[in-house]
């Protein structure tokens, strides 16, 4: 029977832990151009040396368009690949796996960063900085975001040439995982929930054509990356009127058959004021749904606090691999305080040894 602590082998690479430090956007690029910075650098580097076996860094611009804020990180230039690239050398010293999670914010772009909104203004204006977003269908995410432009199907292939570009760079800074981030209501959601699509033509309509896009770009990534691919979707949209769980396992199937390896299983995010059922482990079905339902391997988010917790998810075949956000923010060591609370042996850093004596 796996547990957290058994190291886990995906297309060669192995994580020395089942324990993942989710994306987790920091808002921290200067002057708007998308490079990494030494906040980074000791964000991400914090993390290995705290013991988690992967670590996927924050939603990363595949276009600077697709950035949620004027302030996200980028890599849809080469000028992005030797700034991230030190971070990524740092963690994979300290013996973490590192991955990147390649992103387009679509119709929710152009937004202030987390805490200037709180949220008074719902949108970057063009004379801030802001820029027109794009979407599968001209529909705004909700009052006062942007109303986005519905991508034409010349467009859309330069969506997925991006997400390709943005592949081959992640491979020379050095990650071992790529995520495609089509969760959020997000680009890539957006198009295969019907409550945010509204086109008559391939990509929309049927379920088949809602996740065409979501499909090409994986198989796209897969033909130019041979290493561990993930997809993170939103299970649910907590609504009867939009995706739903069932909907996440066919598109999972699918996924695996164009070589994904991993199922991130979030949800929400594409529909405002819905009530979401807010409790410990709460989106943990989800991923246990789609690793029995689709036969691929999960990765559980939300609301995952403790060591016990964590460690029941995969030794009850819940999940392969348990990612935490919130806790790694409070605390980055979070992989050695669960190691011995659960009573298994790991090494921390020499510089730290005596603090975890």
């Amino acid at each position: 029977m796996a547990h957290l602590f058994e190291p886990i082998t995906l297309r060669g690479v192995t994580l020395r832990n089942r324990i993942g430090v989710s994306p987790m956007c920091q808002y921290s690029c200067e002057d708007q151009d998308g490079m990494a910075t030494d906040w980074h650098l000791v964000h991400l580097g914090a993390r290995a040396l705290g013991g988690a076996g992967l670590i996927i860094a924050e939603a990363t611009a595949v276009e600077a368009r697709g950035r949620i804020s004027p302030h996200d990180l980028g890599i849809w230039s080469d000028a992005h690949i030797a700034p991230i690239a030190r971070a990524v050398t740092f963690a994979k010293a300290h013996g973490a796996v590192m991955g990147i999670q390649l992103a387009h914010a679509g119709r929710k772009a152009s937004a202030p960063r987390a805490w200037n909104a709180l949220f008074t203004e719902k949108r970057v204006t063009v004379e801030q900085g802001g820029w027109q977003p794009v979407g599968a269908s001209a529909l705004p995410f909700t009052d006062g975001f942007w109303t986005p432009h519905a991508l034409t199907l010349d467009e859309i292939d330069g969506v997925v040439e991006s997400f390709v570009a943005a592949a081959r760079r992640s491979a020379e800074a050095g990650f071992d995982v790529v995520e495609i981030h089509a969760a959020h209501g997000y680009l890539l959601h957006s198009f295969y929930s019907p409550l945010a699509n509204h086109r008559d033509d391939a990509y929309g309509g049927s379920f088949e054509n809602r996740v065409r896009l979501t499909r090409r770009v994986a198989q796209a990534v897969r033909a130019v990356w041979d290493k561990p691919l993930f997809v993170r979707l939103s299970c649910s949209d907590w609504t009867d009127e939009g995706w739903t769980s069932d909907d996440s396992v066919a598109l999972a199937r699918l996924l695996k058959e164009d070589g994904v390896d991993v199922i991130d299983c979030s949800t929400g995010g594409n529909i405002a004021g819905v009530k979401i059922p807010l409790e410990p482990g709460y989106q943990v079905r989800f991923a246990e749904a789609v690793r029995h339902g689709a036969e691929i391997a999960t990765a559980a988010v939300g609301l995952i606090t403790t060591p016990a917790q964590a460690d029941a998810i995969v030794r009850e075949e819940k999940a392969d691999i348990v990612l935490l956000a919130r806790e790694m923010l409070r605390d980055p060591h979070w992989a050695l305080h669960a190691a011995q609370d659960l009573g298994q042996t790991v090494t921390p850093p020499s510089q730290y040894a005596r603090g975890f004596a």
